[in-house]
């Protein structure tokens, strides 16, 4: 069998000596794209309880590619209990954020038991079966949050600016990168990511959220909107690359399948998934929400 490395330079070289096959890939990947965002647009401007709804999904999703890469690596999470408390947090980020907290309480009071009760139970079992859905739900919980920290068409436009900053953020740090990229960032992790598109990256998320502070319908100044840019921006790269690491230590070059051209669902989200939070204390310490 080939090694990864050799892998993907026999895919790069196939790419190369077919055209087409390459832009078939690259439609397929915009596609698809396309509908999920359209999907998410529309389910952030239907509403508080759509949204929740969705992010619902999508954490359990997220969360089952999660505990699968980590049988891979030999741990047993306990899905029963982690899969539905994934779902279960966007859920209760609809009412007061104590049902958040009680329900992160019930988790982990949860997992204890089954540790306690389970002689074949091992730590490292426990650990993922808790990390699985905080990572996913509870992480991504902060979209409903943010949906419903204001109201009306101001907060579904404002959650969609946050979002799209980090799909800008990724588009960029891609054109740039591909373009003019030379500087390897982490290359034994993600080995296409450079410095040249880090940056990039940084300037699209920048360009959205200072037209966010333009319309006026925030308490978002530009220099304000500017640093949200930059940091945001950064901590999706730091979730692309956690992701990553997850992946290249289990073996795997995608978190899953659904999504053709784009991988599973958690390669889609890897960088919503810290990038949300980011915004949402970041719109919190500043006074905007």
């Amino acid at each position: 069998m080939d090694a990864p490395d050799q892998q993907s330079r026999r895919r790069l070289r196939q790419g190369e000596q077919n055209p087409d096959s390459a832009f078939s890939r690259f439609m397929t990947r915009v596609v698809y794209g396309l509908l999920y965002v359209g999907i998410f647009i529309g389910c952030l401007l239907g509403g508080t309880i759509s949204t929740a709804i969705f992010i619902a999904v999508v954490s359990w999703l997220c969360c089952t590619e999660f505990f699968d890469m980590m049988k891979r690596d030999g741990k047993m999470p306990n899905t029963v209990l982690g899969l539905p408390a994934a779902a279960l947090f966007p859920v209760a980020a609809l009412g007061d954020s104590h049902f958040l907290s009680a329900a992160l309480f019930l988790l982990v009071l949860s997992v204890g038991l089954w540790y306690v009760f389970s002689p074949r139970c091992r730590i490292a079992d426990v650990s993922v079966t808790l990390m699985g859905p905080v990572y996913t739900g509870y992480m991504l919980s902060s979209v409903v949050l943010l949906r419903d920290a204001v109201p009306g068409f101001p907060g579904a436009l404002l959650t969609v600016g946050i979002c799209a900053s980090l799909w800008v953020s990724d588009s960029f740090a891609y054109l740039v990168g591909s373009k003019i990229g030379r500087h390897k960032m982490v290359p034994k992790i993600s080995p296409n990511k450079s410095w040249e598109g880090f940056v990039g990256g940084i300037v699209g998320s920048v360009i959205v959220w200072c037209i966010l502070a333009v319309t006026g319908l925030y308490r978002l100044n530009i220099p304000y909107a500017m640093l949200c840019g930059v940091i945001v921006s950064i901590l999706g790269v730091f979730g692309d690359l956690i992701e990553s690491r997850i992946k290249r230590g289990v073996g795997v070059k995608d978190s899953g399948n659904l999504i053709p051209g784009h991988g599973g669902m958690l390669d889609r989200n890897d960088s919503l998934i810290f990038g949300s939070i980011t915004a949402q204390l970041l719109l919190i310490i500043g006074g905007v929400i």
